[in-house]
């Protein structure tokens, strides 16, 4: 049963693990922040973020400066690193980029993907859809990042994936927001079973619009949220 209730409680303590620790600590900041654990204007303390990850501060702030980079946090004068905010004319632009951009890679999937790389994409949709049926916001949005990975590489089209990696940071906070909405989960989850029906069938014109239906029902959801 999908969960549409208030994001639960995450350890965030990062695992000292064969991956590249910086690139744990900074996944796990920037997932704190995607699921609420920070709000939007909340200011990021070195030595809370130390107590939350369990690692040194000069892990922290090579991260923050990586966050910063993708504009997920900003550095204030005489605050420090504090999340970035998103304004309800922020979120409308970026997801009227976003339309575009992730309608073309639909449509360039649906028309140029590989049986590998369609094969790739449905074992990263089950994964995606057996998420949305446990308790926890950072493994549904890593399966949902990891769809659109997939997606975005069956495109064939590098400098899409560029334009939609500078994207990234914000859109998944945008995710994040709009997944909160009551009934979200649910609906979400319909509009990208059609989005996947349209990409197996290879009509590169069906994907297109499947992809705009979806994004603008996460605008609408999305929009609804930030305005209150």
């Amino acid at each position: 049963m999908m969960n549409d209730a208030a994001f639960p409680e995450r350890d965030f303590r990062v695992e000292r693990v064969a991956a590249p620790l910086r690139h744990s600590v900074t996944e796990n900041i920037r997932y704190a922040i995607a699921t609420g654990r920070f709000k939007g204007g909340e200011r990021l303390p070195e030595r809370e973020l130390c107590e939350l990850t369990g690692v040194s501060r000069t892990l922290i702030r090579e991260a923050l400066r990586q966050l910063e980079s993708e504009g997920l946090i900003e550095v204030v004068p005489h605050r420090g690193p504090v999340v970035a905010t998103l304004s309800a004319d922020q979120a409308r632009d970026i997801y009227e980029v976003r339309i575009l951009l992730e309608g073309l890679a639909c449509k360039l999937f649906a028309e140029k993907a590989t049986e590998a790389q369609r094969t790739a994409l449905k074992q990263a949709f089950e994964r995606l859809r057996a998420s949305f049926d446990i308790p926890d916001p950072m493994a549904r949005l890593d399966a949902k990042n990891r769809f659109y990975d997939g997606l975005i590489e069956g495109s064939g089209n590098g400098a899409l994936g560029l334009s939609l990696k500078m994207l990234n940071a914000r859109i998944m906070l945008l995710r994040a927001t709009s997944l909160q909405a009551p009934g979200r989960s649910r609906e979400s989850m319909r509009e990208l079973t059609e989005l996947m029906d349209a990409l197996m069938s290879g009509d590169g014109e069906a994907a297109r619009l499947a992809a705009t239906r979806h994004v603008e029902s996460a605008a609408r959801a999305a929009m609804g949220f930030l305005k209150g």
